[in-house]
């Protein structure tokens, strides 16, 4: 008899073990899987992005595009002379001078690669997006979190959370057809679409991610702040402004740091609802071209290898590193000194 418990016994200790090896070996898996391909885009984007360094142009031009179809000698002549004329004057276009300047022109006899507009216009929707959004998240985070009964909770954090599940392309559509109009309807505003109709509708797509790292960052808080508070006198609201809300603020700005990079990344919003004109202007009621809206737009159209595709996959690389440092900043930094906060260290 106690053979057979020792058998037993043995045998599921073997079937633990291997479902605990496969578990972890599979999970490792996944780890490695996610972070290679991570690797794999930053390595993509860079190497069609380096040619702009050395100010050269690839001239991979499919043989599709230079013998194209003409119905006779004289149209095909006349393409081959305007292609010709286009390749000479975009030769070393993408230099600093160029990508330093005012205008984005990029199809042009003399084509204008300046970033200035774009960077602009991405700024200025990403800030109007925290200002309006950001607000909304915190408090909504701050009632869930101290003040709302355990079943409005439940009922407060699914439905934020869920604005997560949106696709990009309905909030801009919903702010294509009913935000600008209502915008233009009740201010005048002489453009439909424009950065502050982006700004808002950008707001939409943050409001979940400011909010759920706020309310992490506030729950994470140690009750005996709360108590120690409530015992000293005070109300529920100056403990919460006061006390809690101190002690949770790197977690708070982490949420605001994630939501930038959120917003500064976006596409398909911005894309539909800002105007896509590469104005410099910081007026706020013009339209704008945002970076990432420019690759959307222009990369299904240009020719691979040549200055125009280099610089869309530049502006893609300043893309990365701009959310990644914020996304780190956020992460490593502001984290870890909420965590050595609440440890005491």
């Amino acid at each position: 008899m106690q053979n057979k418990k020792r058998e037993s016994k043995n045998s599921l200790s073997r079937k633990f073990r291997l479902s605990e090896f496969l578990a972890e070996n599979t999970i490792k898996l996944v780890s490695f899987t996610s972070f290679a391909i991570i690797i794999l885009i930053f390595v993509f984007v860079f190497r069609e992005a380096t040619p702009i360094f050395f100010h050269t142009e690839k001239k991979a031009v499919s043989q599709e595009f230079s013998k194209s179809e003409s119905y006779g000698d004289e149209s095909a002549q006349s393409s081959k002379d305007n292609y010709s004329s286009f390749s000479s004057g975009s030769e070393d276009a993408a230099s600093f001078k160029n990508l330093t300047q005012k205008e984005w022109q990029p199809v042009s006899e003399n084509p204008k690669y300046g970033l200035l507009p774009l960077f602009i216009g991405s700024l200025k929707a990403t800030i109007l997006a925290i200002l309006f959004g950001a607000p909304l998240a915190i408090l909504a985070a701050i009632f869930s979190a101290l003040f709302a009964s355990k079943r409005l909770k439940e009922i407060i954090k699914p439905a934020i959370e869920l604005l997560a599940s949106f696709p990009s392309v309905v909030i801009g559509f919903f702010a294509l057809m009913t935000i600008a109009t209502f915008f233009q309807s009740v201010f005048g505003l002489t453009y439909r679409l424009n950065a502050f109709t982006g700004g808002v509708a950008m707001a939409f797509a943050i409001i979940p991610i400011i909010y759920t790292v706020t309310e992490d960052a506030l729950t994470a808080v140690p009750k005996y702040f709360s108590e120690a508070s409530l015992a000293l006198g005070a109300t529920k609201w100056q403990t919460a402004l006061f006390v809690i809300m101190p002690a949770a603020t790197p977690g708070i700005f982490a949420a605001l740091l994630l939501g930038f990079g959120r917003a500064f990344g976006e596409t398909m919003i911005l894309l539909m609802a800002t105007g896509n004109a590469p104005l410099s202007s910081f007026n706020i009621f013009e339209p704008v071209r945002t970076m990432s809206a420019t690759i959307g737009a222009e990369m299904a159209e240009v020719v691979v290898g040549d200055t125009h595709y280099t610089v869309l996959f530049f502006i893609g690389a300043l893309l990365f590193v701009i959310t990644f440092i914020i996304n780190a900043i956020a992460e490593f930094y502001v984290r870890a000194k909420l965590m050595k906060r609440f440890r005491g260290e």
